[in-house]
């Protein structure tokens, strides 16, 4: 077993030749990755035809599926009007990612509003908890639900709010996005001790198995000191940008652990999964 690598959505490069996710698949296994998460960030938009279309793809090269439902979701939001959106947008990516045959879902944990982090968090577990409740009278209960951390520090989601979100149902993952951990900390979460201890606590809370097979995002990210993320970069951005990838990798391939990772550089994902694959694959040695 080893880690998965691949883009969030399509590069640059990829669009320039390409006018259809379609051919998306091929492409990113003849790229010499392995998986592909179809983005319904902006919301949910493909019809039944064509994401079954891309889940035959998909499957045809080879390489795993994942998706990232809408941005919209807050977890976090105790109105039952938001909480029934909420559940709507997921139901509709979870729909999506039926008919392609995607095995995960990445889902945003949602924003404090002026709560305490203890209040956001005990409210978005029960959120959650509903939501997994519909997805599993509607059919969806083979899709994991991947809540991710998230990059603003006003939002709800550092590593021990996810992990205790992920303890609700053993069939959630939780999805790691490690250049969020680094701006929402201000570049802190960077290095090898840092991924060490990040690493650990997710053994700890989810156990072996679980922790060693995780889904992830990861990219360089631009920060402010008082917000947290700004936006994603690149890894040939000239800025000192993090956090680095090759501690990560490092540590990943020593415990012989075996995560999916999505890279979301700002359209050079491909390129840049590509690269982060080829450390990875050093590290093996």
């Amino acid at each position: 077993m080893s880690a998965k690598f691949g883009p969030a959505g399509n590069s640059d490069s990829f669009s320039k030749a390409h006018k259809s996710s379609l051919a998306a698949p091929k492409w990113i296994a003849d790229f010499g990755l392995d998986c592909y998460e179809y983005q319904c960030g902006k919301g949910v938009h493909v019809g039944e035809e064509t994401a079954r279309k891309v889940g035959e793809n998909t499957r045809a090269a080879g390489i795993s599926l994942s998706l990232h439902a809408p941005y919209f979701i807050n977890l976090a939001n105790p109105d039952q009007t938001s909480l029934e959106k909420t559940i709507g947008y997921i139901i509709a990516g979870c729909q999506v990612a039926d008919w392609m045959g995607a095995g995960r879902v990445v889902i945003h944990s949602g924003a404090l509003m002026k709560r305490t982090r203890r209040e956001a968090l005990d409210i978005a577990r029960k959120s959650l908890a509903q939501v997994v409740a519909v997805c599993d009278s509607l059919g969806f209960g083979h899709i994991a639900l991947c809540p991710e951390t998230m990059g603003k520090i006003n939002q709800l989601g550092d590593l021990d709010e996810v992990l205790q979100l992920c303890t609700l149902d053993e069939r959630l993952v939780p999805c790691i996005d490690f250049g969020h951990l680094y701006a929402r900390s201000l570049g802190a979460d960077d290095g090898l001790e840092a991924c060490v201890r990040m690493l650990d606590r997710v053994g700890e809370v989810l156990g072996a198995e679980r922790a060693a097979n995780f889904h992830s995002h990861f990219s360089h990210i631009e920060f402010t000191p008082k917000g947290g993320e700004k936006c994603h970069r690149t890894f040939a951005d000239d800025g000192g940008y993090g956090p680095s990838w090759a501690p990560l990798a490092a540590e990943i391939a020593r415990r012989g652990w075996s995560p999916t990772f999505i890279c979301e550089s700002a359209g050079t994902q491909a390129e840049d999964a590509l690269a982060m694959k080829k450390i990875y694959q050093e590290c093996l040695l």
